[in-house]
């Protein structure tokens, strides 16, 4: 799902320098909807939706789902991971639900349990295959 279609218009302006804390400690109940950078060290019982990237901090949980264009993950996740770009699990991160991404990179520890799909990038091209797989 892309991010015009999850917030409306199109966001052109950088988001890179705005970012929004949740720190450790804090516990909020409800779904966030941010249009910039998101870093979470507290626990959000919600679904998140971000127009920019999402760190999930060593003390960070999210109990819900999660959409957004680019995700790096140390502390733990249960819900379902929709992803634009890129996923980063680093080697502390716990996860418990199916991810959908276009990159996905897992450090050695991190722990995964779920399914997960890895999307192709929208082209105008289309990618003929020469091979099958066996089931």
């Amino acid at each position: 799902m892309l991010r015009k279609e999850l917030f409306g218009g199109n966001s052109t302006h950088d988001q890179s320098d705005r970012l929004n804390k949740i720190l450790s400690g804090t516990e909020i109940s409800g779904d966030i909807v941010s249009d910039s950078n998101l870093l979470i060290e507290g626990e959000i019982i919600g679904n998140v939706s971000c127009a920019g990237k999402v760190f999930i901090g060593t003390s960070g949980k999210i109990k819900g789902n999660l959409v957004c264009v680019n995700a790096e993950v140390d502390g733990a996740m249960d819900g379902e991971l929709t992803i634009e770009n890129l996923l980063v699990l680093r080697s502390t991160a716990r996860i418990k639900g199916d991810i959908q991404t276009l990159k996905l990179n897992i450090e050695e520890g991190a722990y995964f349990e779920g399914a997960c799909v890895m999307k192709s990038p929208v082209s105008n091209t289309s990618v003929k295959s020469d091979f099958e797989f066996d089931e």
